[in-house]
């Protein structure tokens, strides 16, 4: 099969001066894109790397693959992630991971949270806030978190991003607002463990893959904060527990929110499933990734299937044996 690689690296972009310093911490390594490469040449298919954006749409329409191992993670808007599916959806041309439409809705937190909570899903009370004069109004009780609302990787979340009283949620919702461009989504803060759930296929056939507990080393879990400055060190900041050591009662409700609020949002192929507790015991979901990063040894992701003994190349062959199987059923075969 004859396979694109739809991808947008970090070093096809300049931040815009002053941006704040994970700006563009969504966007891939040249090590990811060789790594996924490999693992589907392995398996004996014809790869080449398409890129993202214009380059993306070019090669597209002038030599298109049988099918687009999508990674891309677009630019400019909060549907930037539903680009390149769309592009492919008009083509005519297979593309693994979720469709435009999912993509485009996971990406807004917000909105995303109303449709799995329409699903009967628990999810962390929230005020979108476009300015910190919206505040006059604010009625949740603290402590709060804010962070953007239409990035990934926990872009935006940081430190101080969990606010005790109005004055600091201020601060925060203007670092926020004026350093990405747009509203904040402000939580309630859950006080309880945090977790990440891997699942794989489609509707009733979802089913999960993994799940993970994210564990503070030194800090209180009351007082944990998943932010872009643990990511980055998280060897010395987390400790990733697969699976959850928890009671399975405990991990059987974390996974089933995670699987309902995955099927709520029609997802497909792969995602990942960010769940936390509040100081009730109760799990509520926080955020869907249905394009989870695959950076070996390092994306969450990649973290739960290795420690569950799928290696890299493994995980790739599984993502795509997903898509396969999911077009099979669609052109009614086997």
């Amino acid at each position: 099969m004859d396979i694109g690689i739809a991808f947008d690296l970090k070093s096809d972009f300049v931040a815009p001066a002053g941006a704040p310093d994970d700006a563009l911490e969504e966007y891939d390594s040249e090590r990811t894109v060789a790594a996924i490469e490999v693992a589907l040449l392995r398996r004996g298919h014809r790869v080449r790397r398409m890129g993202g954006g214009k380059r993306f749409l070019a090669l597209l329409l002038s030599e298109p693959p049988d099918l687009v191992f999508n990674l891309a993670e677009g630019r400019g808007s909060r549907s930037r992630e539903a680009h390149v599916p769309a592009a492919c959806e008009m083509v005519g041309v297979a593309c693994t991971h979720s469709d435009p439409a999912t993509l485009a809705l996971a990406l807004d937190k917000a909105l995303a949270k109303r449709v799995v909570a329409a699903a009967g899903v628990a999810v962390a009370r929230d005020r979108v806030v476009r300015s910190a004069a919206d505040l006059a109004a604010f009625d949740l009780p603290f402590p709060c978190i804010a962070k953007p609302m239409f990035e990934g990787s926990s872009m935006g979340v940081r430190a101080s991003s969990k606010s005790r009283d109005v004055a600091e949620l201020a601060r925060e919702v203007e670092r926020v607002v004026v350093g990405y461009s747009q509203p904040a989504l402000v939580e309630e803060f859950l006080t309880g463990p945090e977790f990440t759930v891997a699942i794989l296929g489609e509707g009733d056939g979802a089913r999960v893959l993994a799940s993970m507990e994210i564990f503070p080393k030194g800090d209180a879990t009351a007082d944990f904060v998943y932010s872009v400055e643990v990511k980055r060190i998280w060897d010395e900041r987390v400790e990733y527990h697969v699976p959850p050591r928890r009671p399975p009662a405990v991990i059987a409700a974390v996974e089933q929110l995670a699987l309902v609020a995955y099927r709520a949002l029609q997802c497909r192929d792969v995602g990942r499933v960010d769940v936390r507790m509040g100081g009730d015991q109760v799990p509520r979901f926080i955020e869907l990734n249905p394009l989870p990063g695959i950076n070996p040894g390092w994306s969450d992701l990649c973290v739960m299937t290795e420690r569950i003994g799928i290696d890299h190349d493994a995980l790739v062959g599984t993502i795509l044996d997903e898509t396969l199987r999911r077009l099979g059923r669609r052109l009614g075969r086997r």
